[in-house]
């Protein structure tokens, strides 16, 4: 069952040259269009299952808001058609639906008021909302006394008070304590668990890789990829640097396991050769919990005579990244260079805990690839890490730890 369903769904918005020219379109005689149309979203078609999670992203104005607005019915489409079945709780932009001269207590009343509460459930219900919004007394003073962070609390406990359907969050989360954040990702997790279907908007990968089942990217109105959020973010930072003037081609590919592997740079100066040793210098995707490891790379070049930074990211199994370095925060130093070949060799001990973990292999110029990429190649090679003869331990890194008893 589709809870949340667009077909060509489009938003533009009339563009004046000068504000007379709004007068005068109005006027009999002068009516003829004076205006051009410029598309915040432009048709968008998709589906969120029941019970699914779906984070959308993008850069600033690629549309996401708005379309968080006609999927909640704040604004209406300009084309297109949609659907949302279903008890809707959203929580939009920081201050819409709540007035500033009302107490909280008010406000959160008629937030319950509006997800169709009974008044004997409101007062059921409003001692939950004052109790997870840590708000106190202030549950009782107006909201122009408030902060941000206390606003985006308010409003955040009252929308999920009970249980809806469908949740559509927009970036207010953001401007949260980070306590509270914490505790807001574990009330969606909850209702996620109970069969709540999600839909939200958030600068944040690890919150979209931690929570949700796809992502969709938002570019210039339209959705330029769909799929699971770590594939979704590949593509995403192919196009930032696509957005910052590097000459960049993305290609994508599906791998074995099901997972896409993307590959993006502006060409020239490339990856040949990937290899994962253990210590011995034999190819190895098995490693121990501390075992050393050695990743060799390398990389063709061109006839410019310039030597690339080249770096390496890894991964864990939802696409967060662990630890990422390269050669110009290394501080290596330039290198002899014979028949255009160049390989690069980095050591280290894969103090990390058991799992399965990807490796990203990048190619550029200068600290960073958004100057000049090269080669970008994620999931560029797959490793395992296994429990050893060290003390058990939870989490997604092995630190050193010593521990004593202290006498009082």
């Amino acid at each position: 069952m589709s809870r949340i369903s667009a077909s060509g769904l489009g938003k533009a918005y009339r563009r004046y040259a000068h504000p007379r020219d709004r007068l005068l379109e109005l006027i009999p005689g002068f009516r003829k269009e004076r205006h051009s149309l410029e598309w915040a979203v432009r048709d968008v078609t998709f589906t969120v299952e029941d019970g699914e999670a779906v984070g959308i992203i993008g850069l600033n104005g690629a549309g996401k808001s708005t379309l968080l607005r006609l999927l909640t019915g704040t604004t209406a489409p300009t084309s297109g058609e949609f659907t949302v079945e279903g008890q809707v709780a959203a929580l939009l932009e920081l201050g819409i639906g709540i007035h500033p001269e009302f107490t909280g207590r008010q406000n959160a009343r008629l937030s319950l008021q509006l997800l169709g509460l009974t008044e004997s459930r409101i007062n059921e219900v409003l001692p939950w909302v004052q109790e997870f919004s840590e708000l106190g007394d202030y549950m009782d003073q107006p909201v122009r006394t408030y902060s941000t962070g206390m606003q985006v609390r308010l409003a955040f406990s009252a929308a999920t008070a009970v249980r809806p359907d469908v949740l559509i969050i927009d970036e207010a989360l953001s401007v949260g304590d980070m306590v509270f954040q914490h505790r807001s990702m574990g009330r969606i997790r909850e209702m996620r668990s109970a069969g709540t279907t999600v839909l939200f908007v958030t600068h944040d990968p690890g919150a979209v890789k931690a929570l949700c089942d796809r992502a969709l990217l938002l570019d210039q109105g339209r959705i330029v990829c769909e799929g699971k959020p770590p594939e979704v973010y590949d593509f995403y930072n192919a196009r930032i640097a696509l957005q910052q003037g590097a000459p960049v081609g993305v290609e994508q590919r599906t791998l074995p396991d099901g997972e896409v592997s993307t590959r993006s740079g502006g060409g020239g100066i490339s990856i040949r050769n990937i290899d994962l040793e253990d210590p011995h210098g034999a190819p190895a995707q098995v490693f121990p919990v501390g075992g050393r490891c050695r990743l060799v790379v390398s990389i063709n070049l061109d006839d410019s005579g310039m030597i690339p930074t080249v770096g390496f990211l890894i991964r864990d199994r939802l696409g967060n990244d662990v630890f990422g370095t390269n050669t110009w925060h290394l501080e290596l130093p330039e290198p002899q260079v014979g028949d255009g070949l160049l390989r690069v060799a980095f050591e280290t001990e894969l103090n990390l805990g058991p799992g399965h973990y990807s490796m990203s292999i990048s190619v550029h110029q200068g600290a960073t690839h958004l100057e000049e990429n090269h080669d970008w190649w994620d999931r560029a090679l797959v490793f395992q890490v296994v429990e050893d003869e060290s003390p058990i331990f939870s989490g997604v890194a092995q630190l050193p730890v010593k521990a004593a008893w202290v006498q009082s």
